[in-house]
């Protein structure tokens, strides 16, 4: 994978500081959230369908604003930037989405490289880089493949691989083991972890009780519009983030 690093690293990679979010004349989805996610950590956002989930990583990845309260990404309050300061941001932030968000013309290798040519990375190194990558989760045999060509759990896997190959500062991720086998899913997180290791912010969204009881990492849980940080078995304090 590709290094995407900053000569200087956040203090804090996330903050929501007594966030709300409604949808026009609704009900609060979000109701005064406030967190902070540093440099390095690893959550899994938990809740029951509906919670609110999907709405709170799309605040983390710039697609939306809330009604109310401050969001802060890489210690950037998103409330004063200017438009044409939002690209270089998302840049640093990786996105798996449930429903792939995969280009229907580009094969799984084209899907897979678009950080990198984005980022001007040489063609040699793009290629080898993508080509280790498909092969770790399992697609070697389909660089060349459309999606359309593609089972569900193939194209979240090349979903998968495109948002992590440029080595992202924050990744984010709604279900990333959803459509794939038990083997697939713990070579996944694997992944995500050995990221994480690397200095990745890492954010998994997942209904799986199984996935989040089998990796002791702390929880951001969403009930009722309200957010509570559950800190790991070694942390001593829960609600430490």
């Amino acid at each position: 994978m590709a290094e995407s690093r900053t000569a200087q690293s956040p203090s804090s990679v996330v903050v929501f500081d007594d966030v709300t979010v409604r949808y026009g004349a609704g009900p609060k989805v979000l109701r005064n959230v406030s967190f902070t996610l540093g440099p390095g950590s690893f959550h899994f956002l938990v809740g029951a369908s509906g919670a609110g989930k999907s709405t709170l990583l799309s605040l983390m990845y710039l697609a939306m604003a809330p009604a109310g309260g401050r969001v802060r990404i890489f210690d950037r309050d998103l409330s004063t930037l200017a438009r044409r300061e939002l690209p270089p941001l998302r840049r640093r932030i990786g996105v798996v989405f449930q429903d792939f968000r995969l280009l229907e013309h580009l094969s799984a290798m084209d899907n897979v490289a678009l950080p990198l040519r984005v980022a001007g990375a040489p063609e040699v190194e793009v290629r080898q880089h993508v080509g280790e990558l498909l092969s770790w989760v399992g697609l070697a045999d389909q660089l060349h493949a459309l999606p359309a060509t593609l089972s569900g759990g193939q194209q979240q896997r090349v979903a998968i691989a495109r948002a992590i190959i440029a080595r992202p500062r924050l990744l984010l991720a709604d279900e990333p083991t959803g459509n794939v086998d038990d083997t697939i899913a713990m070579r996944l997180m694997f992944l995500f972890q050995e990221l994480n290791k690397m200095g990745t912010t890492v954010v998994i969204a997942t209904h799986s009780d199984a996935l989040v009881n089998r990796f002791n990492h702390r929880q951001l849980r969403i009930v009722e519009g309200s957010l509570r940080v559950i800190a790991r078995e070694d942390d001593g304090i829960a609600g430490a983030a």
